[in-house]
């Protein structure tokens, strides 16, 4: 027998419906917002992610499925979508479009590693990204429709900020990091020890417990700031207040990848255990000019929907399943055709409906629509063929209405 991948999972026809019922509350939300959807390739070039991810994460270094094609052409499957939304920002001239230009994506993912519950070597990604403001207030936009969205779904969340600076400002801050780090490194995992050197940021985004005892007592980022980026920070608190956002000040977040400044942030939940990371985003004014175009400042999020799923049943919402309105019972093989006219006749009013197509006795028919959850049952058979009138029964409480054919059919 031919077994899924490792790390993948299908979505059956029982549980499809959480999918979508998710994926509508992410469509209404951007709605609101006028936000609109950019779709892109499941691939792309390999340098893509190179060149705005970093070469030293542990996405590039240890998680991206790269290949070459058979035009030996360096692929990678998308690990995250902000990069090839950045790449189509340049490709197709959108800056030409009116700003900011606000979009959002919903796409697959795919990330090598050890698979564990709701992280999937594929998995699914809802993202937003808008170009064209560097201001705080861009920010707030973003944090709102995650903010909206997870309280529409839901969920109960806790929002950290933190800003991790500017090219100026950073720098300052990285040369007090590799300091502290310097005096500490027989006590880092072996890959921050290479970050230490290369890209100290990272180092506070390590999750191996003795890198994380051991980054508590580094030098924080904000205490570093230069004034621009205290006032955006500043400023951005003041929205969210006025917003009545619920937040906190984290000078631990720093997210994982080399494309952010200033602003990050991450929507975090205790409710599946240890607390983790729900939605993670923040801006990245330096990602467009990273890769060939002008710069464009830049902000956005990602989120998890394998994830967000988990958390939706485990804080015990219930997503019923959509039922057949309508359910047409054929008493006689040679009252089929009439089934199928009414159930079309049905579907044309926008009422949907089925019937048997098993060959199923009347009684199992009955039995076939209680399993299904079919709200309303519909005989087909001598008596409604003579008489035009059919009893259409109600399954929940036995109650029965007659209704015309004729008027069916009109």
């Amino acid at each position: 027998m031919i077994t899924v991948p490792k790390g993948t999972k299908d979505v059956l026809p029982d549980s499809s419906h959480k999918w979508q019922y998710l994926e509508n509350i992410i469509r209404e939300t951007c709605s609101l917002y006028g936000v609109r959807e950019i779709r892109t390739p499941v691939f792309e070039h390999t340098e893509l992610f190179l060149r705005s991810i970093g070469d030293d994460t542990d996405v590039v270094n240890k998680e991206m499925y790269t290949f070459n094609d058979k035009g030996n052409r360096s692929i990678t499957l998308k690990p995250e979508g902000t990069a090839p939304v950045a790449r189509s920002y340049i490709e197709n001239s959108l800056e030409a479009m009116s700003l900011p230009l606000k979009m959002y994506y919903i796409t697959p993912v795919f990330r090598y590693e050890r698979p564990q519950a709701g992280r999937l070597r594929e998995h699914h990604q809802f993202g937003v990204e808008f170009y064209g403001s560097s201001t705080a207030a861009m920010d707030y936009e973003a944090l709102s429709l995650a903010y909206r969205m997870l309280t529409k779904a839901g969920v109960k969340v806790t929002l950290k900020i933190n800003s991790i600076g500017c090219e100026k400002c950073r720098k300052d801050y990285n040369a007090a990091l590799r300091a502290f780090l310097a005096e500490h490194k027989n006590g880092l995992c072996e890959d921050c020890k290479v970050r230490a050197e290369k890209n100290p940021l990272r180092v506070l985004d390590c999750k191996v417990p003795i890198c994380k005892e051991l980054i508590k007592n580094a030098p924080v980022i904000t205490d570093y700031l230069c004034e621009d980026c205290s006032s955006h920070m500043r400023e951005l608190e003041i929205y969210l207040k006025a917003g009545n956002i619920p937040y906190a000040v984290d000078s631990s977040i720093v997210r994982g990848l080399d494309y952010y400044t200033r602003t990050v942030f991450e929507f975090v939940t205790d409710v599946l255990g240890a607390q983790g990371t729900v939605c993670g985003g923040g801006r990245y004014d330096n990602l467009v000019e990273s890769i060939g175009g002008k710069h464009t400042p830049c902000v956005g999020f990602g989120m998890g929907l394998e994830r967000l799923l988990m958390l939706m049943e485990a804080s015990g919402i219930e997503i019923e399943p959509t039922c057949t309105e309508y359910f047409v019972m054929c008493q006689k093989p040679e009252y089929k055709g009439e089934c199928l006219k009414l159930v079309a006749a049905l579907r044309n009013k926008g009422k949907s409906a089925d019937t048997d197509f098993m060959d199923r006795s009347l009684k199992a028919q009955f039995k076939y629509a209680d399993k299904i959850k079919a709200k309303k049952a519909i005989v087909v058979g001598d008596e409604e063929i003579a008489t035009g009138i059919l009893k259409v029964k109600n399954l929940a409480d036995g109650t029965i209405e007659e209704v015309k054919l004729e008027d069916i059919y009109a």
